[in-house]
C-alpha cells in the first residue's frame, strides 16, 4: 500500500502531495521535509529505494521534479517504480510533455489525474487511455458549468474566464469567480 505520494522540485519545493494515511499537518510537514531532505541529498548512483522509519520511500527524477512514494516495507519496490512511470505517463498525456509549471499552475488536474490512478493508497486505473477520458469527461463537465455560471451571472464575462495555456499542452482551463461581484448583481 502507498502511504504518501510527494512531487518535488529539485530545489526541495513541494509541488503536490497525498497522503493515504492520516497524519496531523506537523507530521505531514515534518514527513515532507525529512523525505525531501534525504532523497535531494542522494547522488544519480544511487539506487532509487530507501528505507525510512520502517517503511520504504521509492524515487524517481523526471527533469526537474522528484516523484517519491512512501510504501509499506513489504511492497514490492520495483512495482511501485513501474507506477511511477505510470503516473508520469498519465501526465505526459494529458498535458503534452509535463513540466514542473504544469503541476504548479494546474495542481487541481494533476490531483484529478492522480485520484483517477491512485485510490486509497491501492492503484485502480493502469490504463493511461481510460484514465485520461476520465478526466477529459470531467473537464466537459466543468466548461458546461462555466457556461451555466455565465448565463446565470450575464456580468460574469469572459474576461473572467481565462484560458491558460500550459508550457507544454492545452488541458489548463481555469475559471475564476468571484462571490463578491455575483452577490452585488443579484
Amino acid at each position: 500500500m502507498i502511504k504518501f505520494i510527494l512531487l518535488f522540485s529539485r530545489h526541495g519545493l513541494a509541488r503536490l502531495q497525498k497522503f493515504y494515511v492520516p497524519y496531523t499537518d506537523t507530521q505531514r510537514k515534518k514527513l515532507t521535509k525529512e523525505v525531501t531532505t534525504t532523497v535531494l541529498s542522494r547522488t544519480g548512483k544511487k539506487c532509487n529505494f530507501v528505507d525510512y522509519a520502517g517503511d520504504k520511500i521509492v524515487y524517481k527524477r523526471y527533469a526537474s521534479l522528484y516523484f517519491a512514494f512512501c510504501i509499506e516495507p513489504d511492497t514490492n519496490e520495483l512495482l511501485t517504480l513501474e507506477s511511477i512511470h505510470r503516473l508520469v505517463e498519465f501526465l505526459d498525456k494529458y498535458f503534452g510533455n509535463v513540466c514542473e509549471l504544469d503541476v504548479i499552475f494546474n495542481f487541481e488536474k494533476a490531483h484529478f489525474i492522480l485520484d483517477e490512478f491512485i485510490i486509497g493508497g491501492e492503484i485502480q486505473e493502469t490504463s493511461v487511455k481510460v484514465g485520461i477520458q476520465a478526466v477529459e469527461s470531467q473537464d466537459t463537465i466543468m466548461e458546461r458549468e462555466i457556461e451555466e455560471a455565465s448565463q446565470l451571472f450575464p456580468s460574469l464575462s469572459k474576461s473572467n474566464a481565462r484560458n491558460n495555456i500550459s508550457s507544454s499542452g492545452v488541458h489548463s482551463n481555469t475559471f475564476t469567480f468571484d462571490n463578491g461581484q455575483a452577490q452585488r448583481n443579484t
